[in-house]
């Protein structure tokens, strides 16, 4: 099936959540959390992914995860994930209950698709040291996609991970899953990225980007998406495709936010001042634009 007959399913069976102009999202994928070692490339950024996260919780966001944020076709136990980054998912946690919470599944997390397996792994959470179990994410129910309709203008934004149609992540993932699996995961140690992901092949994540642009055309629907790892905000006269990045570039993370009426593209990263201190600040790419001038029915 190619891309533009998986993306159009995708979006028909997508979850629908009404906004406004007073309701905030925060867009964050390819997060990839994996063991804790130095394996797990992650970890690097761990601090300022939590740092991050106690931002937009203060301020009110909704938190949506993009599909890939746990690394299971690595770690196909994911209590394995669940104790190297328990602090993380508590952080996460806090817009779960309050409601505030959406999360994709993606190729790397496709686990998630299964009801079954969601609520043996995802609903509660072992303390070994006190040796009981505590409510973790119970009742959480991962989709594959989302679309955000305005209530006054009827604009969508349909919100996707973005393997769909990508032949070796989608159709022919059950092979690329046990590659990754037990040969590639150990290389990532060494710093060496297979050469058939869109991560390493710059040709390949164009080809799905222009790909995306077909369907944004066909379908005069603005896209959010993550996947190929390659932040994206459009330029002027461009369809509007946006790409969240990825939470794993060697010392930051990006993301989209989406506030008051206007989106931007937004980076992460530790500074230091004058002093020598190291500072965690937020950084803003590409931006903000109104989200009616990516509303391409009007155009």
């Amino acid at each position: 099936m190619n891309t533009q007959k998986r993306l159009t399913k995708a979006y028909e069976n997508a979850r629908v959540e009404y906004f406004d102009e007073n309701d905030k999202y925060v867009f964050f994928s390819d997060c990839h959390r994996g063991n804790g070692s130095h394996q797990d490339e992650f970890v690097k950024n761990r601090i300022v992914y939590m740092y991050a996260l106690d931002y937009y919780y203060k301020e009110g966001y909704t938190l949506v995860e993009v599909g890939d944020g746990d690394e299971l076709w690595e770690y196909p136990k994911f209590r394995i994930i669940k104790k190297a980054h328990y602090r993380v998912f508590q952080s996460m946690k806090r817009f779960f209950n309050e409601g505030r919470f959406i999360l994709l599944y993606g190729n790397h997390n496709i686990y998630l698709k299964n009801p079954e397996y969601v609520e043996k792994n995802y609903f509660i959470y072992y303390d070994e040291y006190r040796k009981k179990e505590n409510v973790f994410f119970e009742g959480l129910k991962p989709c594959e996609a989302l679309v955000l309709k305005n209530k006054q203008t009827n604009q969508e934004i349909f919100v996707v991970h973005g393997h769909q149609g990508d032949f070796a992540n989608d159709q022919f993932r059950h092979f690329t899953m046990l590659t990754v699996k037990h040969f590639w995961k150990y290389l990532h140690a060494f710093g060496i990225k297979n050469p058939a992901s869109p991560v390493k092949n710059e040709h390949k994540r164009h080809k799905i980007e222009k790909r995306f642009n077909k369907w944004i055309e066909k379908n005069e629907t603005m896209v959010i998406c993550g996947h190929t790892h390659r932040y994206k905000y459009p330029r002027e006269g461009e369809l509007p495709y946006f790409n969240t990045g990825c939470c794993i570039y060697p010392t930051t993370i990006t993301g989209i936010e989406m506030a008051g009426g206007t989106v931007q593209l937004v980076r992460w990263r530790t500074h230091y001042n004058e002093e020598g201190l190291l500072q965690i600040k937020k950084e803003v790419l590409r931006g903000p634009g109104n989200l009616e001038k990516f509303d391409i029915r009007k155009i």
